[in-house]
């Protein structure tokens, strides 16, 4: 029997807030307690910020350099497959909770007016949306108008989470969406009483939280003194270009006081207690459902926080504070990876061909990640990478930069593909390469805290050569391993068809 799939993206949570991997401060008891029958990924990064392309990422399995969503309002080609898509062609009916944030491809319609030609908050095509929290938050909105709040404008409802009862707040709302989805379908699949014909689901939950603004629900804005929370990376002294533009942004500026600091890292932390907290609640209601042996998770992010390292805050730039995020898979059937921290690097694109896998259906060629269903069974492959990669893209900033696109000579002007970065990490080293050909290096065996650059030639050129190389393997490849003889496409992999590459 196939299993549920529930697939929970968690924005903005970065990697280390977890007590389960010795986070000082934080503390996750329900996650730490699902970790105990998954496997963490304790080096899990996004591939991408801020969060149109890092979910780009995640949902079709494929690096940015191929999607091509390089900004908030980037479409996404309409050609690539996702995981909504795969889950349906599987026999699911894919429901969403939440938001996506994919612009639809332009070429997918022919009205000129379609609106969602005007909004990068669109669904990822194949899911059927239950609950829309794409902002402004109209369902959330009339619910705190129903309950007493009246409150027309979704910044100010999320500035104003403090104030209220937590059980109003829009992670408690999105729970209790899901919920009642899940007890409208009757008693569990597995369940002896299950309801004629009840099929297994595949629901995927994507929360704001610990999204900004850094303002905590109810009781968890003072989950966490800020007198008692660590305090961030110090920038370094000597900055790249880069760095030192997007430190004095407002957008990306770290607060200036140590007072802003620590309130900001408290109510981010409090924020991961209240997602915890509801967490948990899922967890107990598909025990209770008799649906927890029969039910995938995944947790992850689309992309990580700064909180204030490096002088930066939200997401930004080539620091992995803004791309190592959450990463578990519970798989019932691969318990003997149960309660296993994984160090190897994994990567948000190894989530497609992971569902792929534990759904016993071909992966995609589309993809650039791998399975982790190895590391769920308990093995450790012997050729798995050696490092994690992320891209950065800035381009948004000079596409209109006249009146009339003018300073852009579409096609043949290609100063767009010079604002973009990218970044690879291994044990010991980091590299980063600009698209203007610039780069930085530093280490990682010396200084963990990217602080302490590499100069010496001689140890730069291994680490550019190996994103050279890099790029060149990871280059589209759909139709690059078929050939057009001796009976066709359709003999390419062996016992494969073509189709069901998508």
């Amino acid at each position: 029997m196939r299993p549920n799939v529930l697939l929970v993206t968690l924005d903005q949570f970065r990697g280390d807030c977890l007590s389960s991997l010795g986070h000082s401060v934080v503390r996750t008891p329900h996650l730490d307690a699902l970790a105990r029958e998954s496997v963490t990924f304790a080096r899990h990064y996004s591939q991408a910020a801020p969060c149109s392309p890092g979910r780009a990422s995640l949902y079709t399995g494929t690096y940015q350099m191929n999607h091509r969503v390089c900004f908030n309002g980037s479409p996404l080609d309409d050609r690539l497959d996702n995981v909504a898509r795969f889950a349906r062609r599987v026999g699911y009916s894919p429901t969403l909770f939440g938001y996506t944030d994919q612009g639809i491809d332009p070429r997918a319609t022919a009205d000129a007016n379609d609106p969602r030609l005007s909004t990068y908050q669109g669904v990822l095509p194949g899911f059927d949306w239950v609950l829309d929290l794409s902002e402004p938050y109209v369902p959330w909105l009339a619910h705190l108008r129903n309950n007493g709040h009246d409150i027309t404008d979704h910044v100010a409802a999320l500035i104003s989470e403090p104030e209220r009862d937590e059980s109003l707040s829009i992670t408690a709302f999105l729970t209790n969406t899901f919920l009642a989805w899940l007890d409208g379908r009757g008693p569990g699949e597995v369940g002896a009483a299950a309801r004629p014909g009840n099929t297994p689901w595949f629901a995927h939950l994507s929360y704001l939280r610990p999204h900004p603004p850094y303002t905590a629900a109810g009781k968890w804005t003072n989950a966490y003194d800020p007198a008692t929370v660590d305090m961030p990376i110090a920038p370094a002294a000597e900055r790249h270009d880069f760095h030192e533009a997007v430190m004095q942004l407002p957008d990306t500026a770290a607060p200036r006081t140590e007072a802003g600091m620590r309130r900001m890292r408290a109510q981010y932390y409090g924020m991961i207690g209240e997602v915890d907290h509801h967490l948990g609640r899922i967890v107990a209601t598909l025990r209770e459902r008799d649906e927890w042996n029969n039910t995938v998770i995944v947790i992850s992010a689309d992309h990580g926080e700064q909180l204030g390292d490096h002088g930066l805050r939200e997401k930004v730039g080539f620091f992995e504070q803004s791309y190592h995020i959450i990463g578990m898979v519970r798989s019932p059937q691969h318990r003997a990876g149960h309660g296993r921290v994984v160090q190897a690097f994994t990567e948000n694109v190894d989530v497609f061909p992971t569902l792929c896998e534990l759904l016993a259906a071909p992966t995609p060629a589309q993809c650039d990640g791998r399975s982790l269903v190895p590391w769920l069974a308990g093995e450790t492959p012997d050729d798995w990478r050696e490092m994690a990669t992320w891209e950065y893209d800035w381009r948004q900033l000079y596409i209109n930069d006249a009146p009339d696109g003018s300073a852009v000579n579409w096609p043949n002007d290609r100063r767009l593909e010079r604002q973009n970065l990218c970044v690879q990490r291994d044990e010991h080293t980091a590299y980063v390469q600009f698209g203007n050909g610039d780069w930085l290096a530093f280490d990682l065996a010396r200084d963990p805290t990217w602080r302490t650059q590499i100069t010496d030639a001689a140890r730069v050129l291994p680490l550019a050569q190996r994103m050279l190389t890099w790029r060149s393997q990871h280059t589209e490849r759909r139709l690059s391993g078929m050939k057009l003889e001796s009976g066709g496409v359709g003999r390419w992999p062996a016992g494969v068809s073509w189709r069901d590459s998508h």
